[in-house]
């Protein structure tokens, strides 16, 4: 079997906007049929045809060979061989690592369509809320499928001879031809909470757990009072979780109840829960809660613009760079890696096709001029809490051919991504006969088992 330089760390990141072009999401589809079988894993027919055409749209296509048809079947199968054995090898996510990756799509989703979530709601006739619930199966098994991949290719590395000698095999008039480029970036600040604003909120839960305690009904409670939206709806239930799939300190605690008990008040990452233990069978375990989050004030808020304010100053006097001041100071944990800059999401360049880049950010920067760094700026972090930020206007490329000299970024991690999939295509190998595996007489022409 051998892939055909299909990039399997971003293959599934266009599909959740794909999804979302269709009004019959979450929905059985009227005609649809099994392509293939792997374990206890299915391919539809449907699941394949939206496959195929996010694949030939992404903007790196022109990087890929062979035989697009079987490649994009070959992708699902290995995918789901993947989450096959990681359920085996029992690889999981956290709740929160998805709800995380699920907030961050439809954000970017919402954005692309001018940054109204009504009009997403009034085109499908369902809330957010609904939308994301139809998709989470989705996002998190994308999640397992990139964790086990990066278990598999964690030590495959690239020289740049192999970048080189991967572009010279492109033929000229096959290389792909770039729109206007730009690198911006931005360094976030979310308001420090005090220690005063944590004993409130932590006040807060023990008042209302006190009243539990009396009697009181926890799904009123929940729906009342508890900050995490999502399953205040569902009176605070959260569904059934395997050990490690849970920030540590709820898991620890929700393990600790007996049945129908309630904890004491339980400090996360994320706030104060009450959480009741519903049911537990094994290693899975069924809760609910009640999660009072503690905020920051004006006064806070305030601090945070002067932090940036002077750090602005500072970076505009060469006393530190843009890039350190990001990595040292950002919230933004995604970008402050990349040194504030932001990302494409199909190619992971640094480089965004002015198009592409987020609208916010697009109406920032045409005020600015190359090399400009803004003053604070307001912005609503991931949980909706108000915070600030300074954004950059790093650089600007104009439409041209690619070439290793301004595309050397793209190219490596097109030619990395190559070598990678050539690892996972050695593992499926090894590893396809541990399970059962059967594929559409339709597709027999692809030698997807077939060792080559």
């Amino acid at each position: 079997m051998n892939l055909k330089s299909i990039n399997l760390n971003n293959f599934f990141i266009g599909l959740f906007v794909i999804m979302l072009t269709f009004p019959n999401i979450g929905q059985a589809q009227v005609i649809d049929k099994i392509i293939a079988k792997v374990d206890n894993q299915i391919v539809l027919k449907s699941e394949y045809d939206q496959a195929y055409l996010q694949f030939m749209s992404q903007q790196d296509q022109m990087f890929s060979r062979g035989d697009i048809r079987c490649s994009v079947l070959e992708t699902l199968i290995i995918n789901k061989l993947l989450l096959a054995k990681a359920e085996i090898d029992s690889v999981t996510v956290e709740k929160e690592q998805v709800d995380g990756e699920l907030d961050r799509r439809m954000a970017h989703l919402i954005a692309q369509i001018g940054g109204d979530e009504n009009k997403l709601v009034e085109h499908y006739g369902k809330s957010i809320d609904q939308l994301k619930s139809e998709l989470r199966k989705m996002v998190r098994e994308q999640m397992i499928i990139q964790k086990m991949q990066d278990q598999i290719t964690s030590k495959v590395k690239i020289t740049p001879g192999e970048v080189k000698a991967f572009f010279n095999e492109i033929p000229k008039d096959s290389l792909p031809y770039f729109s206007t480029e730009v690198e911006a970036g931005h360094i976030v600040i979310v308001p420090k909470v005090s220690k005063e604003q944590k004993q409130i909120a932590k006040e807060k839960a023990e008042k209302i757990r006190q009243r539990l305690l009396a009697g009181e009904d926890f799904c009123k409670l929940a729906q009342e009072f508890s900050e995490d939206l999502g399953s205040a709806k569902q009176c605070g239930e959260i569904g059934w979780f395997k050990k490690g799939e849970l920030v540590p300190p709820y898991e620890a605690s929700a393990l600790s109840l007996k049945k129908g008990e309630f904890s004491p008040i339980t400090e996360s990452e994320y706030g104060y829960h009450i959480i009741q233990l519903m049911e537990r069978r094994g290693n899975e375990f069924n809760s609910r809660h009640i999660l009072i989050k503690p905020v920051s004030t004006t006064e806070d808020l305030q601090s945070a613009y002067k932090f940036l304010d002077s750090l602005r100053v500072k970076i505009l006097r060469d006393s530190i760079t843009f890039e350190m001041a990001a990595y040292k100071y950002s919230d933004d944990k995604t970008t402050g890696t990349n040194g504030g800059l932001f990302l494409d999401e199909m190619t992971g360049s640094t480089r965004i096709p002015l198009e592409s880049i987020d609208p916010d950010i697009f109406f920032i920067i045409d005020t600015m001029k190359v090399g400009d760094i803004s003053k604070p700026l307001p912005i609503k972090a991931d949980d909706g809490t108000d915070a600030a930020r300074i954004v950059i206007y790093k650089s600007k490329l104009p439409p041209h051919q690619a070439n290793l000299k301004d595309d050397y970024q793209k190219i490596n991690k097109a030619a990395l991504s190559e070598k990678k999939n050539n690892a996972i295509n050695e593992w499926f190998d090894k590893t396809k006969d541990e399970v059962y595996i059967d594929i559409s007489s339709e597709f027999s022409d692809c030698h997807i088992l077939t060792t080559q």
